[in-house]
């Protein structure tokens, strides 16, 4: 499935900006990676970059737009595909950039930063709802999350990324991961799952 952009979105909930020490935002806070960052969760190693401190998972719910947007939006005609993924982060690089004011992109869009499982078959906002996600690293369930829990729901990031940006068809949103987010480690074993059905898994290198 070609993607063409990468949107992501920063504290979208609650408890993940109170782990960090941050403010919960009044507008959808928005970042890109570069496509030269996806990386796919198919049960084999995966490289992450070494000395440039911790690297920090952050499990999240991704959507596919399937279509161009239309008005009024209605997210369950616009989003065609759904997939889990981690929005990997250099979290020392990070904070670093943060307090010079510059822009995150060293910290979120190196190789293999943004992790996809394989797309199924968006079943419809509500329907999602009725589902958590889990990220098990090593056999310890470390973030589970449920939409329910989004301080931006899709159709309000949807709304507000076409606003802002344009939102094309072949495009998809990281929407935002809930608390728990930790570092990797070499030979760390991670799958995810999509209520109790797994949908990727790999292994850290590096």
């Amino acid at each position: 499935m070609d993607i063409n952009n990468i949107f992501c979105v920063g504290r979208n909930y609650v408890k993940h900006a109170h782990e960090l020490g941050n403010d919960v935002p009044e507008v959808p806070m928005i970042f890109t990676k570069p496509t030269n960052a996806i990386v796919y969760a198919e049960d084999k190693p995966i490289e992450f970059p070494d000395g440039q401190g911790d690297i920090h998972y952050e499990v999240e719910v991704v959507l596919y737009i399937g279509r161009d947007i239309e008005y009024p939006v209605q997210v369950d005609d616009v989003v065609s595909h759904i997939a889990l993924g981690i929005d990997f982060t250099l979290r020392e690089v990070q904070s670093q950039l943060k307090d010079k004011g510059h822009p995150w992109l060293l910290a979120k869009g190196f190789k293999n930063a943004a992790l996809l499982t394989e797309c199924w078959d968006f079943p419809g906002e509500e329907a999602c709802g009725h589902n958590d996600f889990t990220l098990v690293q090593n056999e310890k369930i470390v973030q589970q999350g449920n939409i329910h829990s989004l301080i931006f729901d899709f159709k309000s990031l949807i709304t507000y990324i076409d606003h802002h940006f344009g939102l094309k068809k072949g495009d998809i949103i990281f929407t935002g991961t809930p608390e728990g987010v930790g570092s990797i480690r070499d030979q760390d074993d991670f799958k995810l799952y999509w209520n109790q059905e797994l949908k990727g898994r790999f292994t850290v290198q590096i």
